[in-house]
């Protein structure tokens, strides 16, 4: 297991990850959820920017130096002039579940023979490589249909892996009702990260850490700041 080095910058990081995501490119597809209102964000969240890159770009690159293809689950006609692959969510304004639900029936219904897929939010600024990459083999290596952390505030699933397999079992759930993706998981075998194996890459406690507010965001600028002082 690789060390982790909290010194190193984000591009840093992205250039010598890539031998890493050459080797699981045809493993693993990776989807960022861009497709919610950003109702208390005040704006498109998506295109908040830190250190001059929009949010979206800044997952999307970070999910490349993971595997293989990555792509943006969005509302209907947004962000399409970014120079990313996208995805229109099936059913917009119906939350998260249904941004993964779309994710895990495309991998399935291209043919794809990738079973895994690395889903993440577009609003998490403190996600890193070693930890993505370490989530993704354990992934490789679980029988389970779903790898979750799981820190203080409960399960994260906008940061876990997905197995394709659990599309249906998720898409009953959806259409019996089911909104929340922590209740939709109960469908699928979970294999939970618990804080033993996901503290090592997190020791400013920020790993999970989502901006749903402008305040938010501004946080995240300034400890960012911080950490490069």
């Amino acid at each position: 297991m690789r060390s982790f080095d909290k010194s190193k910058t984000f591009n840093t990081e992205l250039t010598e990850n890539t031998e890493f995501a050459e080797k699981r490119r045809n493993e693993v597809l990776g989807y960022v959820l861009a497709g919610g209102g950003s109702t208390r964000f005040g704006r498109d969240k998506a295109l908040a920017e830190i250190d001059g890159k929009k949010m979206l770009l800044r997952m999307w690159e970070l999910l490349r130096g993971v595997g293989g293809e990555v792509r943006v689950v969005v509302a209907p006609g947004k962000h399409a002039g970014l120079g990313v692959t996208t995805l229109t969510d099936r059913w917009p304004g119906e939350g998260p579940l249904g941004g993964i639900i779309t994710a895990l029936r495309a991998t399935a219904e291209n043919g794809s023979r990738t079973e895994w897929n690395l889903i993440v939010g577009c609003d998490m600024p403190f996600l890193t490589l070693e930890w993505l990459s370490y989530l993704v083999e354990r992934a490789l290596a679980s029988h389970a249909e779903v790898i979750v952390p799981r820190s203080a505030s409960g399960l994260e699933p906008l940061c876990a892996c997905w197995c394709s397999s659990g599309a249906e079992r998720l898409q009953r759930a959806f259409d019996s009702g089911t909104r929340k993706v922590t209740e939709a998981m109960k469908q699928l075998r979970m294999e939970i990260v618990d804080e033993s194996g996901w503290k090592r890459f997190d020791s400013a406690g920020r790993l999970f850490w989502n901006m749903n507010t402008a305040a938010d965001y501004e946080e995240a600028k300034k400890l960012l700041e911080a950490e490069r002082a």
